[in-house]
C-alpha cells in the first residue's frame, strides 16, 4: 500500500500533494456528491420525485470509498470516517431495499420500469 500515500508525479502545485489515497478520496466525494444529479435527472424524466437504484449504487461506493481514504490514509481522520460511516450503512440498507421490493432487474413494482 506504499504506493497509494507516495506522491504522484503529476503537475500540480505542491501544497496539494498529490496522492493516490487523495485521489481515492476526491473519486468518493466526487461519486458521492454526483448522485443528486443522476437523482435530479431520473425525476426531471419522470415527471415526479424518483431515486433509481444508480442513486444508491453511488451512494454506497462514494460513501466507502471516502470512508476508506479518512480510516487507511496517513490522515486517519476520526471525524471523516464518522461523517462517512453512516452514509454509508443507511445507503447499503436502502439498497438492499430496493432490490428486495424490486427484484434485481429493478422493475417490480415499479410502475414505469425504470430500470436502473
Amino acid at each position: 500500500m506504499e504506493w497509494l500515500t507516495a506522491p504522484l508525479p503529476w503537475p500540480v502545485p505542491q501544497a496539494w500533494q498529490l496522492t493516490g489515497w487523495t485521489l481515492v478520496g476526491y473519486c468518493g466525494a466526487l461519486l458521492f456528491g454526483s448522485r443528486w444529479l443522476v437523482q435530479f435527472w431520473a425525476s426531471r424524466r419522470a415527471g415526479r420525485p424518483v431515486i433509481p437504484r444508480l442513486f444508491w449504487y453511488m451512494s454506497v461506493l462514494g460513501s466507502l470509498m471516502a470512508l476508506s481514504y479518512f480510516l487507511l490514509s496517513p490522515q486517519r481522520d476520526s471525524v471523516g470516517a464518522l461523517q462517512n460511516l453512516f452514509p454509508a450503512f443507511t445507503a447499503g440498507y436502502s439498497l438492499y431495499l430496493d432490490i428486495r421490493h424490486r427484484g434485481w432487474s429493478g422493475r417490480k413494482g415499479d410502475a414505469r420500469g425504470e430500470p436502473w
